[in-house]
């Protein structure tokens, strides 16, 4: 009977919930999202985190330091084109530390490989100490 009620099955992740409340309202933001209009900039979603299948790197407001932790100098100089270079190498290195299986996907570059294959030196030589 089950099937031939049933069309689909989405997994919104590897947990139990009580019902099916808070995964219909999961599915339900994850496409609204998609609307024109509902971001607010019409590129907004292009630039989720993962949405290029990498993580997106630490986000900072003001003031310049907040309870001991001061944003990184790079983004205070206003240098656009190194700040995006920043910010994609620490979408990089939070997903090689949190979802590597997100980087079989991703489409890198040369530089971004580089950048990869020195995060897996790090940590290696973390191991070792």
């Amino acid at each position: 009977m089950r099937d031939l009620v049933i069309t689909d099955e989405i997994s919104i992740g590897d947990y139990v919930l009580t019902g099916g409340e808070l995964a219909a309202m999961v599915v339900i933001d994850a496409v609204v999202r998609h609307i024109p209009g509902v971001l607010g900039a019409c590129w907004a979603a292009d630039e989720d985190s993962h949405a290029d299948g990498i993580l997106e790197g630490p986000h900072y407001t003001r003031p310049p330091v907040f309870r001991g932790l001061e944003v990184p100098g790079i983004l205070q100089q206003g240098d656009h084109g190194k700040i995006l270079r920043w910010r994609r190498e620490q979408g990089l290195r939070r997903t090689w530390l949190n979802r590597p299986d997100l980087l079989l996907r991703a489409n890198l570059t040369e530089d971004e490989r580089y950048l990869l294959a020195q995060f897996a030196e790090e940590m290696s030589r973390a191991r070792g100490r």
